[in-house]
């Protein structure tokens, strides 16, 4: 008998230090949330945002919010997200896909007080916007340094999925430096992936850690459903800083450019050039009078270290260079010729509405953008398990472009396109000088293990 109760004092006993030991949040939430916002925005009737919002709820949901918004006039649709609060004098912060196109924007705060928001500017690359509402001694947010966030440590999310206003779930934080490039193939982001509930609504809304400072912006999530799995993925602190202070100085963003084509260091290269282990970004390319051309960097180098911070794939460069002023001198580690080489280079910019390109139409990645697609080199195994001997693989599709009009799809192997074989990326040098404008050119891609043609009809300007 004694022995069962000392059992049952030490199973309480247990479970009370077990609680103990879990995160309280509410402290967080009751300092942070009055500068968490909600974001309500317009849009044309005919604007494509709307829908595509709708879309990502669920069906019940979806007849909920329509009924619940009522009958609108027709030129206007709604939209929703979150955003947060970075100065006293009004300026909030939310992601560019939540704003982009908007009509109107409305900022909610948690104290049902609405403001009219001007957009003081947007950065598409980090899907980052800045909003200004006219209002003076508003509760703020800051900004944590990023090199303080660890994986496994615990975050919280404030925001309103599916409109529902002022949130809060928590989780951890599953992986750092994530590399989620765009449909253009930019990459300049290194995202940190949670497993906290971030579904539609949420969208820039902040991200915290423990201490109440934010670390993230909440951006995109990966799911099969249109909700939450667990897998969701947050702009860094580091980044944001960056861009919300650019776009209030200047309202436009700017970034650090090198000039090169890039891709990643396998064992076979590894070996072949001289490392000890797979690492570093080596050169494919190098872009004619750029800022790598100038600083005496050649293809076939693999860049180690840029600005004393290591380089361990290829996604870690434009996350380095990318936030990094233009103008600025930086010392750059390489590996030449199994030779540990360090070079000088002024890093070059790149404007927000410029393309990353180091040769005609290829883009900074590597790959290469022909009528809106965006080809890569296809793997050899792909291509030996086909029976091919060459191709290029179609990696994305832009929406609205005359590869999607015509049924391309990712995915694709490119082997022929107009009379001209399509073995590898560099087949396809000044294949755009050879397009004419209205006609339809054709293209042979393998789909599925089987070869087909389809016809792409080439816009009146060429892309």
């Amino acid at each position: 008998m004694v022995r069962a109760f000392l059992y049952l004092i030490g199973i309480v006993f247990v479970a009370r230090v077990s609680a103990s030991a879990l995160p309280d949040f509410t402290d967080i939430v009751e300092a942070s949330a009055p500068a968490v916002v909600k974001i309500l925005v317009e849009y044309e009737s005919d604007n494509p945002r709307y829908q595509e919002q709708l879309e990502e709820l669920p069906e019940y949901l979806r007849r909920f919010f329509e009924f619940r918004e009522g009958p609108r006039a027709p030129r206007d649709r709604a939209g929703m997200g979150s955003g947060f609060i970075v100065s006293a004098d009004g300026y909030v912060v939310t992601n560019n896909h939540v704003v982009e196109d908007a009509r109107n924007i409305l900022v909610r705060l948690p104290d049902r007080q609405e403001y009219d928001a001007t957009l003081v500017g947007t950065d598409p690359r980090s899907d980052l916007a800045v909003l200004k509402i006219d209002a003076q001694d508003l509760p703020v947010l800051a900004l944590a340094d990023e090199a303080e966030v660890k994986v496994g440590q615990w975050v919280l999310a404030i925001g309103s999925p599916f409109g529902l206003d002022f949130s809060v779930t928590a989780g951890i934080v599953s992986a750092l430096g994530r590399s989620l490039p765009t449909e253009t193939g930019d990459n300049y982001v290194p995202f940190i992936q949670t497993d906290v509930a971030i579904n539609p609504g949420n969208s820039g809304g902040p991200l915290f850690n423990l201490e109440g400072e934010v670390i993230g912006v909440n951006s995109q999530i990966f799911t099969r459903s249109g909700g939450s799995i667990g897998l969701s993925f947050a702009i860094p602190s580091s980044v944001v800083s960056n861009v919300v202070a650019q776009i209030q100085k200047n309202g436009v963003v700017e970034r650090g450019w090198l000039g090169v084509s890039i891709q990643d260091v396998d064992r076979n290269l590894a070996d072949s050039f001289g490392l000890d282990r797979p690492r570093g970004a080596l050169i494919a390319q190098v872009g004619s009078d750029s800022p790598a051309e100038r600083g005496g960097l050649l293809a076939g180098d693999v860049i180690i270290q840029f600005d004393s911070q290591q380089i361990e794939t290829s996604a870690d460069l434009p996350h380095v260079v990318g936030l990094i002023a233009p103008g600025t001198r930086c010392e750059v580690v390489i590996v030449r010729e199994g030779v540990e080489k360090t070079l000088e280079i002024e890093v070059g910019g790149l404007a927000a509405d410029q393309v990353a390109r180091v040769g005609p139409n290829v883009v900074s990645d590597g790959t290469v953008n022909i009528l809106g697609m965006r080809i890569a080199p296809a793997e050899p195994e792909a291509l030996a398990e086909l029976g091919l001997a060459g191709g290029v693989q179609v990696v994305a599709i832009n929406s609205g472009s005359p590869a999607a009009d015509a049924g391309v799809r990712e995915g694709d192997i490119l082997t022929r396109l107009g009379s001209r074989p399509v073995g590898r990326i560099r087949d396809l040098d000044g294949v755009s000088d050879e397009l004419v404008p209205g006609a339809s050119v054709p293209a042979r891609l393998i789909r599925g293990g089987s070869p087909l043609f389809i016809g792409i009809r080439v816009p009146a300007s060429k892309e």
